[in-house]
């Protein structure tokens, strides 16, 4: 197959939402759509043992929720499809952001009864900034729930997206009969017993016909005919291009748990979906169909195989093709690399394989050579912008509980730190370590992880800091800086790239500073440069 083929066939999209919308349940049944498992498993769920594909982590099995963003793989009537699952919890909104510079288009899910929630309406926010293609598709149709219009409405007046419904519920919760797509013009009709296989709709290319009554019911089929009706003169029609430029939403009605809708969802995006889009680096636009290879790396993740302690930095390829034991210049480090055995992915699965194309994520093994934004070419300096590293919220010393573990304490922290989802500062004053992150939540993920995974205890004391300022002299030499590093002596720290770092304990002493030293600039993200 030629390289602009292989670029063509390629689907790379991320799944966001509120927490509890839904999103792992969907991405396995997609999964088992593309027939890349056989049985599809569930978060929570007394009757299905089998635990979902994409939370493979042990913390994720025994709380029911994702902690970090999973890549799944499979190929669907020919079509390559990359989805990228995300954690919808606050606290780990960080990966999340970070997952969607990787992507080509997003999913949002939105579940019927709470309607939008506030983490889908900031996760949406970077996507229309972004102008990320988005399809929503409203889960669990199967409860009762709000009106299908008053969703609609409340997806274009809080998300600010202009919706066009590509298919519609008929009833829901008990009165729940199906779903007509019309896109495709076929009815889906609803029995709640199939949970784990798939199932045939019944076509019709006119609803007017009276057979529909005998099927469904006489006061469903007039319901239907009328909302159909009033979707086509209030909606504005799906058109392709306005899809892709991001001005123009499709949505999707379903219940990812009973399997249903999802198909029409899949069939529908493989359709509409973009394939890789050329992406902006600091130096020029690349575009995914030149020859020479670039990409860079968004995540990194300590432990996927616990019994080898291995790391894996995950790198989105963004052009030409991705050869294994090439070598390829590191930009950041100026050196060139090989890679012997590039994986690709299917949750903790892995495979090695021989060439990658533009919209693939290939995982390749690190010894602490990657960090998060780094970029790979064939010669060329460029630097791939928008991987965004936050200030802190939550600030927290690390205590070392048992003192015979100080080198796994160390070497555990030092690695769980560049998967970015926490920050670790040292104190100028005394050398104690500090753990910065943007969710509490997360202490207790590293606690677990330092614990179980390297064998260290550790134990939090509070830190009252309100936020973390990267300092940024305008000169190093001058009075100024030397007074402030003297009068803060006490608050200063520095991050793990041993830039200088000033911690504030409110609004007030941020703004104080910058008033009193007026040529020392303070930035809230790492990357102010």
């Amino acid at each position: 197959m030629s390289f602009l083929k292989e670029i063509e066939r390629r689907r790379t999209f991320g799944i966001i939402s509120h927490p509890d919308a839904g999103k792992t349940t969907l991405t396995e049944k997609l999964l088992l759509f593309g027939g890349a498992i056989q049985e599809a498993g569930a978060v929570k769920n007394n009757k299905i043992k089998k635990g979902a594909t994409s939370d493979f982590m042990e913390i994720e099995r025994q709380r029911g929720i994702s902690v970090a963003t999973s890549v799944l793989a499979f190929i669907y009537k020919d079509k390559k499809i990359n989805i990228l699952d995300t954690p919808g919890h606050k606290d780990f909104a960080e990966d999340t952001f970070r997952t969607l510079t990787a992507v080509d288009s997003v999913i949002v899910v939105i579940d019927v009864a709470k309607g939008v929630e506030e983490q889908t309406e900031k996760l949406v926010e970077v996507c229309r900034m972004r102008k990320i293609p988005m399809i929503v598709f409203i889960n669990k149709m199967d409860r009762e729930g709000k009106d299908a219009f008053d969703l609609l409405d409340e997806v274009e007046q809080k998300l600010g997206l202009r919706v066009t419904p590509l298919s519609f519920p008929i009833g829901m919760g008990y009165d729940f009969k199906g779903i007509y797509n019309i896109y495709g013009k076929k009815i889906n009709l609803f029995s709640g017993d199939n949970k784990q296989s798939v199932s045939e709709g019944i076509e019709f290319t006119d609803i007017s016909v009276p057979e529909l009554d005998e099927i469904i019911g006489k006061k469903p089929a007039n319901t239907l005919r009328e909302e159909v009706e009033l979707v086509s003169e209030v909606y504005p029609e799906f058109n392709k291009e306005e899809y892709l430029n991001g001005n123009l939403q499709p949505v999707f009605f379903g219940s990812a748990l009973n399997n249903f809708g999802v198909k029409e969802l899949l069939e529908c995006f493989i359709e509409i979906a973009p394939s890789p889009q050329p992406k902006m680096s600091e130096e020029r636009l690349v575009d995914s169909k030149e020859e020479t290879m670039t990409g860079f790396v968004f995540k990194i993740h300590a432990n996927m195989d616990p019994n080898h302690r291995n790391r894996l930095a995950f790198v989105k390829i963004v052009s030409g093709t991705f050869k294994r034991n090439s070598p390829y210049l590191h930009v950041r480090h100026n050196k060139k690399l090989k890679f012997s055995s590039p994986n690709a992915f299917f949750a903790e699965k892995k495979e090695i394989v021989d060439e990658s194309f533009p919209g693939d994520i290939v995982g390749l093994q690190d010894t602490g050579t990657f960090k998060i934004g780094d970029t790979l070419t064939e010669g060329e300096i460029l630097n791939f912008k928008g991987v965004p590293s936050f200030s802190p919220e939550h600030f927290r010393y690390v205590n070392n509980a048992d003192p015979l573990k100080s080198k796994q304490l160390f070497k555990g922290l030092d690695q769980l730190m560049d998967e970015g989802v926490a920050q670790l500062f040292t104190l100028d004053l005394n050398g104690r370590k500090v753990i910065g992150t943007v969710g509490a939540l997360q202490y207790e993920v590293i606690q677990y992880r330092l614990e179980h995974e390297y064998g260290a205890k550790c134990s939090y004391e509070n830190l009252p800091v309100h936020k973390a300022c990267w300092v940024a002299p305008e000169d190093i030499k001058n009075a100024e800086f030397k007074e402030f590093k003297r009068v803060k002596q006490r608050f200063l720290a520095t991050d793990k790239q041993g830039q200088l770092v000033f911690f504030a304990d409110s609004e007030f002493t941020i703004q104080m500073t910058q008033s009193k030293y007026p040529s020392v600039k303070l930035h809230f993200t790492s990357e102010f440069k």
